[in-house]
């Protein structure tokens, strides 16, 4: 018997959820049944252009819509707790867009929430999802490069600096880590999980977000990762995986990759493609189809308590950038 669509509520209006449901409306067994904003003409002209049924002027009024099985916010970060709250007090499932809050506290919490009412939380980490990242952790966890004694990931762009835009804005949650470097903090987590120590630098806009910022992680085995994320340049936004028998390469855009290069000694290269659906986030879609089809409640892929401790390395990152700033704000010319 064919599943009914899972009819999706949007929260928010803005590029991130412009891109997602432009990849819902190429999924088949999905539908955008409503659309909420707290500008009812933003919702109106958002509703129009992607053929969505219901424009609601409130996120409230969104999610007590009962046409709506699932919520995906997609607001600015320091949102995220607030709006996904709102979802789940309403009894509607939730896809969180990443990070998925601001700090740790917020995403316990968020986590809690989640659990005491059996309802399905997620955080949109779409990287994950991609078929070739899948392929990825099954040729290292199958030892086709022996075991994993580095990762190297940078996710930077050059963003004009504007204090009122998100990007540069404390209030917003904006900063490099945040919003790019979450990318290369969870591709290492992933391969490696959860690091023995963590040193972290950064250069900080005027607005005080971090702008240009290093990450080293260091692990019992002796694996390192070095991850990268800047608001101030380009980069090649691409990973490597070392191995003690080969490397995996993941060309640029790493997080949302079109091939992966495997290198093991003494032996030809072998490079996997795919030919990436929409705009990549209709993958992560897909897997809360299953999970909400199956009666879960989390992702094994993206489990809450790996999101949880990782947001707990995130407020340690930026601790070590704040303590940072603030002696060097200290020191005498």
């Amino acid at each position: 018997m064919t599943e009914p669509p899972l009819k999706w509520g949007i929260l928010g209006t803005g590029w991130i959820a412009q891109r997602f449901t432009e990849d819902l409306l190429l999924l088949p067994g999905h539908t955008v049944s409503a659309v909420g904003s707290r500008v009812p003409q933003t919702a109106e002209t958002f509703a129009r252009q992607y053929g969505v049924e219901r424009a609601w002027g409130s996120y409230e009024q969104l999610v007590a819509d009962d046409e709506v099985d699932v919520v995906y916010v997609a607001t600015p970060h320091t949102f995220h707790f607030a709006h996904a709250t709102l979802a789940l007090e309403a009894g509607r499932p939730v896809l969180v867009e990443k990070p998925f809050t601001a700090n740790a506290t917020d995403a316990r919490r968020l986590v809690e929430l989640a659990r005491d009412r059996g309802l399905f939380a997620m955080e949109a980490m779409w990287t994950r999802f991609n078929p070739l990242i899948a392929r990825l952790r099954e040729l290292v966890a199958d030892g086709a490069i022996g075991d994993v004694t580095s990762v190297y990931a940078d996710f930077g762009t050059n963003a004009p600096y504007d204090p009122a835009h998100r990007l540069w804005s404390p209030e917003l949650g904006g900063g490099a880590l945040l919003d790019l470097g979450v990318y290369p903090l969870y591709f290492a987590w992933m391969l490696l999980g959860a690091p023995e120590t963590v040193q972290a630098t950064a250069a900080t806009a005027p607005t005080g977000v971090d702008a240009n910022t290093g990450i080293v992680l260091g692990y019992a085995s002796g694996a390192v990762a070095v991850l990268h994320c800047s608001l101030t340049s380009g980069s090649p936004c691409t990973a490597v995986v070392n191995g003690t028998k080969g490397r995996v390469e993941v060309p640029s855009p790493f997080y949302s990759p079109h091939t992966l290069v495997l290198r093991r000694e003494g032996a030809e290269p072998e490079t996997f493609h795919l030919d990436v659906a929409g705009n990549g986030y209709g993958y992560q879609a897909e897997e809360v189809a299953r999970r909400l089809r199956a009666g879960e409640t989390e992702s094994p892929v993206m489990p809450l308590d790996e999101t949880l401790a990782i947001h707990g390395n995130l407020d340690t990152i930026l601790a070590r950038i704040e303590r940072q700033a603030a002696l060097t704000s200290r020191t005498p010319m």
